[in-house]
């Protein structure tokens, strides 16, 4: 009789020992947890950046008021105001280019986080479900369970057996509790995320518009005062001149860069030389819309006078794509007032071809390149009122008619 109520209150106290371990600080589950909480940790990090990233792109947009009063000074010197606008014009391009890959990041991004979410918010209900359950049993049955495991024992060792397995199933209990916490707590930080991740992607949206807008109006701006200033009949005579000198010095560049080229390939007259394998040119500008200006003799829409035109211009968007012709090496890539960002290749046999009015240069000088290569992007530098191509070839230190050479 003693030994059976010596059984029962020391099984009694057992289960008061258990449960009130129970109620002591959780027991990392830790694989699954202390994962879940570089989770949260990681996307924390990603939100400070995402709203880091926001403020940059709030202060980093183009100040055209500005840019067009600094550039005042400058309009009574055409060649140095223009120089000066297409540095500005150049950089609000490389902002839009930067911008337009930012967005294509962030909507990536903005991807894989909502899949996320979505994946954690399911595991979230399971567990809420399953919690739901054991919860139910636990309040239906309770301390009571506990107790008839262990007054069931048939031996001391049988008693110990039962109460480690208890001591496992409320420790099962504290895991799952606290792997719910931290599944509840990486849905809220995903959903801050991703919240984070909209608005910057929605702020590069608006300052892809503002830069656009901003490209415009100093391409705007550009036009008028060239415009302006070939319209004034006072400047008619000085223009012409101005016009032939340009074109002069243009030639006077291109003859200076072929003769440089000549001379390296005397002294090197024991390396192998590049030859023109008679193969048809690649369409420079794939994105063009028409030609603006076509090549050879035409009347100059200003100055009224019979000029010629040394290669085809090719109306496309800015910032499209400018595509080497045909293999070559890179002889210059470089900047004028009246060519402005342009690139000259040597195509072997003294065949060359130029592009000219870049926004940006993806080459530099001494590159190979091949056929349909991206070198370069359409824009409006140098003397240039809209955004296009001007594509010229030139043979044995002469202009050619591109159209020999094209393939379409």
């Amino acid at each position: 009789m003693y030994f059976k109520k010596f059984w029962k209150g020391f099984a009694l106290l057992l289960v008061v020992c258990i449960l009130a371990a129970g109620a002591g600080p959780f027991v990392s589950c830790a694989d699954e947890v202390s994962e879940l909480k570089q989770s949260i940790a990681d996307k924390q990090e990603a939100i400070s950046e995402a709203n880091k990233l926001k403020k940059q792109l709030q202060s980093g947009l183009t100040d055209v008021k500005n840019v067009i009063s600094g550039l005042e000074k400058s309009k009574n010197n055409l060649s140095a105001y223009i120089s000066e606008l297409d540095t500005t014009l150049s950089l609000a391009q490389a902002k839009i280019l930067e911008l337009n890959t930012l967005i294509t990041e962030k909507e990536a991004e903005i991807k894989k986080t909502t899949e996320e979410l979505n994946e954690a918010i399911k595991t979230e209900e399971n567990q809420y479900e399953a919690m739901k359950l054991r919860i139910r049993m636990i309040y239906e049955r309770g301390e009571s369970m506990y107790l008839e495991m262990l007054m069931s024992a048939q031996s001391f060792g049988d008693m110990i057996n039962k109460a480690d397995y208890i001591e496992e199933l409320t420790a099962y209990d504290r895991r799952m509790l606290e792997q719910y916490q931290a599944t509840r707590e990486y849905v809220e930080v995903c959903k801050t995320q991703l919240e984070a991740e909209q608005v910057v992607l929605e702020e590069a949206k608006s300052d892809v518009e503002a830069e656009e807008a901003a490209l415009e109006t100093l391409i705007s701006e550009k036009q008028k005062e060239i415009t302006a200033y070939e319209n004034d009949i006072n400047n008619r005579e000085q223009l012409l001149k101005e016009y032939e000198a340009e074109v002069a010095a243009q030639e006077a560049e291109i003859k200076a860069l072929e003769q440089a080229i000549a001379a390296e390939k005397a002294a090197l007259a024991n390396a192998t030389k590049r030859k023109y394998d008679g193969g048809m040119f690649a369409w420079p500008a794939p994105s063009y819309k028409r030609i603006s200006d076509d090549y050879g003799y035409r009347i100059h829409p200003i100055l009224k006078t019979k000029q010629f035109h040394n290669g085809i211009d090719m109306a496309a968007p800015g910032g499209s794509p400018i595509l080497a012709a045909y293999d070559g090496t890179v002889t210059a890539a470089a900047y004028s007032a009246t060519m402005g960002n342009y690139i000259m290749i040597d195509h072997g046999d003294n065949l060359y071809t130029i592009y000219m009015h870049a926004s940006k240069l993806y080459v530099s000088k001494g590159a190979e390149v091949v056929k349909g290569q991206k070198i370069a992007a359409v824009g409006t530098t140098g003397r240039s009122t809209g955004n296009h191509l001007h594509f010229s070839v030139r043979l044995n230190g002469s202009y050619v008619n591109p159209w020999d050479y094209l393939s379409s």
